[in-house]
């Protein structure tokens, strides 16, 4: 997927809502999401006006991962909660385990 940007802003329930951006396509590794949407946030979605927003990561899961990852900052949350965007995380199967 790997980070799909939505605008719900005054839509009805059932409408779809505004795609806005999609970001670090074919990166599906969950810390480099991060650190991709926390220079939009600063970059681009600090200057948006308050609505009704969401921010869809679409990740898979590291092989051999047993600790650690990315971290949102709290700057990045603070910008998030001013202009009203939710966080989704997208959980998809690697591409070996499809196969299987």
């Amino acid at each position: 997927m790997p980070i799909n940007i939505l605008n719900y802003t005054g839509k009805d329930e059932g409408e779809k809502p505004e795609k806005l951006d999609w970001l670090c396509d074919e990166e599906w590794e969950l810390p480099a999401q991060i650190n991709y949407l926390e220079k939009w946030l600063e970059s681009t979605a600090k200057n948006f006006t308050p609505g009704e927003y969401v921010a869809d990561i679409g990740f898979c899961p590291r092989e051999g991962a047993c600790g650690g990852g990315g971290v949102l900052t709290h700057q990045s949350m603070g910008i998030m909660a001013s202009i009203g965007m939710n966080l989704f995380f997208s959980e998809y199967p690697s591409m070996e385990e499809e196969l299987e």
